[in-house]
């Protein structure tokens, strides 16, 4: 059974791994359509998932354009007992052409939540992340940040999210956002799910020793890369193997992943793992949660076996000369926020 974190300096328990829900939904439907599993598929891998003790389940309302909250909603209620679980839903992502169907206005995100509660069949989620800073979405309206500070602590106090998170964003902005929020003494951040792992360590410059320092809970997405730390591309973009990196979505993990060592990187958590009998994946996860700032890294898996072995992954405990081996090759590359989005 996996072990648990608290989440940041919330009294909010979750489980060592989050169950990332991208690829849940309707297929096709999407920009990640090419590659969802229908609730069907998804049932048993929720099972297994709470079976290992998983109970904590992210999701956004652009997932899909809600066909993801609907899934996750409909079979959390199915599986388990509400008090059970940790659920986590997004917002500021365009739900539509309309400049106020984006964004994090007092507007859209009222709007927003209460169309996350209805699809996901919930009164409350436990956590609200705002997926984006609120200037952080290239031709979105850029709302004030006390705006958005204030209209977020007003769905804590509605009970509609019992938590705040926050997701990709400079350290500074980040920092704004909690300042701001303290000074009105208005809801604080728990949490920051950002882009890290080894082949993308910029977050270790500034944004980790942040939340570090304030006590702010990591739960990072991509700790697999989008497939490159596990194989799936071969060497190189143009040696997809899986479904999602033949597909539309290797054009997102081409402009993600942009570094000169980043397949060399690769190559080496393969040599890891063949040498201590795990997989890739299993190697990368471990990576990160053996840094001690992590409290849970949001994993995506479409299979059983995949989900089975993540698991695993949070008995691992790798030496310091296998940490360097990994470590040693990265080089800096460009912070993805300076390029508009991450």
């Amino acid at each position: 059974m996996l072990a648990t974190r608290q989440l940041g300096k919330s009294g909010l328990s979750v489980s060592r791994l989050c169950l990332g829900t991208m690829n849940f939904g309707e297929p096709g439907r999407g920009h990640q359509g090419d590659w969802t599993l229908p609730i069907d598929e998804a049932r048993p891998i929720f099972k297994a998932a709470l079976d290992h003790g998983l109970f904590y389940f992210d999701c956004a309302d652009v997932y899909g354009l809600g066909a993801c909250e609907q899934v996750v909603g409909q079979l959390l209620r199915e599986l388990v007992p509400r008090d059970q679980y940790v659920l986590t839903t997004k917002v500021s992502g365009a739900m539509g052409p309309h400049p106020n169907q984006g964004g994090l206005s007092r507007k859209h995100i009222m709007v927003g939540v209460d169309a996350s509660l209805k699809r996901l069949g919930h009164d409350y989620v436990d956590q609200l992340i705002i997926h984006r800073h609120p200037h952080g979405r290239p031709g979105l309206p850029h709302a004030p940040i006390e705006e958005t500070m204030e209209a977020l602590h007003d769905v804590v106090k509605a009970g509609k999210a019992l938590y705040l998170g926050a997701s990709s964003m400079f350290a500074w902005q980040f920092t704004e956002l909690q300042m701001t929020a303290e000074r009105h003494g208005w809801t604080k951040f728990v949490s920051m799910q950002n882009h890290y792992n080894l082949i993308y360590r910029e977050e270790e410059r500034e944004m980790n020793p942040y939340c570090v320092a304030t006590g702010v809970g990591l739960t990072p997405w991509s700790p697999l890369a989008r497939g490159i730390l596990t194989g799936a591309y071969k060497g190189g973009f143009e040696g997809g193997s899986t479904a999602r990196s033949q597909g539309a979505d290797r054009k997102r993990t081409e402009g993600l992943y942009r570094g000169e060592m980043d397949f060399r990187i690769a190559a080496r958590v393969v040599e890891v793992a063949e040498k201590l009998g795990h997989t890739p994946a299993q190697v990368a996860v471990a990576w990160l949660l053996n840094k001690p700032e992590v409290t849970a890294p949001v994993v995506g898996v479409s299979k059983i076996s995949q989900l089975e072995q993540l698991v695993a992954a949070t008995e691992i405990t790798l030496e310091a000369d296998d940490v360097r081996y990994l470590e040693e090759l990265y080089r800096p590359v460009e912070n993805l926020l300076s390029l508009g989005t991450s």
